[in-house]
């Protein structure tokens, strides 16, 4: 028999997630909201990190920016170049030590609870990349074989 859950509601994330020590804050960049960036956004910040959510539509939440080692206030990618991870922003580049993606990896695991997501396995597994950007098939002549 399939368990009942409750419906959550925004208001109960946002509960959730001061429950377990997450500084939230609206996600305002200066005056202005950044683009794309829906009304009702909040930052969660913890651990280093950071992620912006907001209401979903039919879910409690949606993420608007995934989590992210937060880097001169604003919320990095991570860039797998295959040799080594870097946290990008847009105005930085560095190389990402183990500490920051352990730190990206706890944070995205207790905000999932919080949110009440669901943990997928590779995610569980460790952090993954934003992006993956591997150098030796760039630009290669045979690469579009493949």
């Amino acid at each position: 028999m399939a368990k009942k859950t409750d419906k959550r509601t925004f208001d109960d994330v946002l509960a959730a997630l001061g429950d377990q020590q997450f500084d939230v804050a609206k996600a305002l960049q200066g005056a202005t909201p950044r683009a794309g960036t829906p009304s009702g956004a909040v930052r969660a910040n913890k651990l280093g990190c950071a992620a912006e959510i907001a209401p979903g539509n039919g879910a409690p939440v949606m993420i608007v920016s995934r989590p992210g080692f937060v880097l001169g206030g604003e919320i990095s990618r991570i860039v797998d170049r295959g040799y080594q991870k870097f946290l990008k922003t847009s105005k930085l580049e560095i190389p990402a030590t183990a500490d920051h993606l352990r730190a990206i990896h706890q944070f995205a695991q207790e905000l999932d609870v919080a949110t009440g997501e669901t943990e997928l396995y590779n995610e569980a597994l460790g952090t993954t990349s934003d992006v993956y950007l591997y150098d030796r098939v760039a630009g290669r002549p045979d690469a579009s074989r493949h």
